[in-house]
């Protein structure tokens, strides 16, 4: 991270939108309040790929299945499509983490409301999952927003969420290198010439984040990569 950005993701949910709540978060979030700027704002229709990706470390726990239902918007928007969206923020600015997941509150929304009322999840729910039984075997948070919770996991997730060219060249925190090559993207594969159906990921020219782009290269000469294709991919077939 550049000395000075730091940065931060928060995504308001789909159940903060459907309660009419983004005026509110937005508020509390201010820079008014926290001395954080914008960097970057998109609304995004989520792609099951870049839930599974955001979601990585909770595969297989007995939740996960609902998260996935939950950041797409097919709990809260079942039969509205066009509802189906979340706000992705980037936030800048000293202790921008910390800052946030204060502002946040715990996860869990019963846990919010008990030690920090007032918080942004204190207005959130938990949701019992049940199996075909009809038995509760666990639970899912619907706690209005996402924040980062390290500055290693801000990283990841903003570039998860957003491109180079989605944020101002000055306010990049992270490395960027301009692709040497045509990169695409079909059906799970990385190609580097054009198929019908496929996907551009980056052509000669193009601003790439360093890490994704050395990931690319390895992928490409069969070399084993610290980060998945789809994590690569997914913020680039978001709203396609």
């Amino acid at each position: 991270m550049k000395e000075g950005l730091e940065q931060t993701l928060v995504l308001i949910k789909p159940d903060a939108l459907r309660n009419s709540l983004t005026g509110y978060v937005l508020s509390l979030l201010s820079e008014y309040h926290t001395g954080l700027v914008f960097a970057g704002v998109k609304i995004v229709h989520v792609t099951t790929m870049l839930a599974a990706e955001h979601y990585a470390e909770h595969r297989g726990k007995i939740f996960y299945a609902s998260l996935i239902d939950y950041i797409t918007g097919a709990i809260h928007y079942p039969t509205a499509p066009e509802k189906q969206r979340v706000v992705a923020i980037i936030y800048q600015g000293p202790e921008a983490v910390t800052k946030l997941r204060a502002i946040a509150g715990p996860t869990n929304p019963h846990q919010a409301r008990d030690q920090k009322p007032g918080c942004i999840r204190a207005l959130g729910t938990v949701a019992p999952l049940k199996n075909t039984e009809g038995k509760v075997v666990g639970e899912r948070m619907d706690n209005l927003i996402h924040a980062s919770a390290t500055d290693e996991e801000a990283q990841r997730e903003v570039k998860l969420w957003f491109r180079p060219s989605d944020i101002p060249p000055a306010m990049h925190a992270y490395t960027t290198r301009e692709s040497g090559d045509h990169f695409y993207f079909k059906n799970g594969r990385l190609l580097s010439t054009h198929e019908q159906g496929s996907v551009l990921i980056a052509a000669p020219g193009d601003i790439v984040w360093e890490s994704d782009l050395s990931a690319l290269e390895e992928i490409r000469s069969s070399r084993p990569s610290s980060i998945p294709l789809d994590s690569i991919v997914a913020k680039y077939l978001i709203n396609r």
